[in-house]
């Protein structure tokens, strides 16, 4: 199945279960326990990012290709960084430059989502799949100036500002993905290809990042884990890095699971 939420013409909230034709039909109930897909149409007034996160835990440094081009040692385990839920943003709402604590090296990153349906603590990686609700588009926004060079050795201060991870346009289900390791993922800025991989590039994959993840640690249902970014990232670019900017657009698209795209402006002051 494929979920999106929205907002309606009255301005509520509601989950919808997207169709083949392109458009959805209300779903009732809680998406993480018992629901049931109506027959009401769904009147769309706005997508919104397809799930409200608990937490949003992410793994780095966690493609092949992408440690090469940083000249990076790849590691012995996943390596494990937090985002606020402050830094949720919708399909089609702007990504902002932080202009008040500013940042000048604002980057995108593509990256599959993985939302935790079920709690589990300890989950063996033979059964990890089986606690996924769905998959979804993410993009990772870093500030590297603060991540690198103003963050006190480490990532968060540059990973946490407002807007800083978009999610959508939709949840699928692992139904429709068996196999969250086999999955073309790109990110196109300004109509230019400059991030192309597949998920099959992880060093870590899904089961053992939750497996990881999991360890001595209950993942809640809501937890929302970004697995990491292929090579092409804006830090990286020759000969120049390649910094985002007002006026941008950049989306990110996952075989599967659709195209995420976000125009990108200043911080409002």
């Amino acid at each position: 199945m494929k979920i999106i939420r929205y907002l309606d013409r009255a301005g509520l909230i509601h989950y919808g279960s997207e169709q083949p034709d392109g458009s959805a039909l209300r779903i009732d109930g809680d998406v993480y326990g018992e629901h049931r897909v109506t027959t009401d149409r769904a009147h769309i007034a706005k997508l919104l990012a397809p799930i409200v996160p608990t937490q949003i835990l992410c793994i780095g440094l966690n493609y092949r290709q992408h440690a090469a081009e940083t000249n990076a040692k790849i590691p012995e385990r996943p390596i494990l960084f937090v985002k606020g839920i402050n830094a949720l943003q919708n399909p089609g709402d702007p990504i902002h430059i932080p202009q008040h604590l500013r940042s000048d090296e604002v980057d995108y990153e593509c990256e599959l989502a993985v939302v935790i349906g079920r709690a589990g603590k300890n989950i063996p990686r033979a059964r990890a799949l089986e606690h996924v609700l769905g998959y979804t588009c993410a993009n990772d926004v870093s500030a590297r100036d603060h991540q690198i060079k103003l963050g006190s050795g480490q990532w968060c201060r540059g990973k946490f500002f407002d807007t800083f991870a978009p999610l959508g346009p939709r949840l699928v289900t692992p139904d429709e993905i068996p196999n969250p390791n086999a999955l073309a993922i790109s990110t196109t800025l300004n109509g230019v290809r400059v991030q192309g991989s597949n998920t099959s590039d992880m060093i870590f994959d899904v089961p053992a990042i939750i497996e990881y993840l999991s360890g001595s640690t209950t993942l809640v249902p809501g937890t929302v884990i970004l697995t990491g970014t292929p090579q092409g990232v804006g830090m990286a670019a020759k000969p120049t890095p390649r910094w985002l900017k007002a006026g941008d657009s950049v989306t990110i698209e996952i075989e599967k699971i659709g195209a995420l795209t976000n125009p990108v402006a200043l911080e409002p002051v």
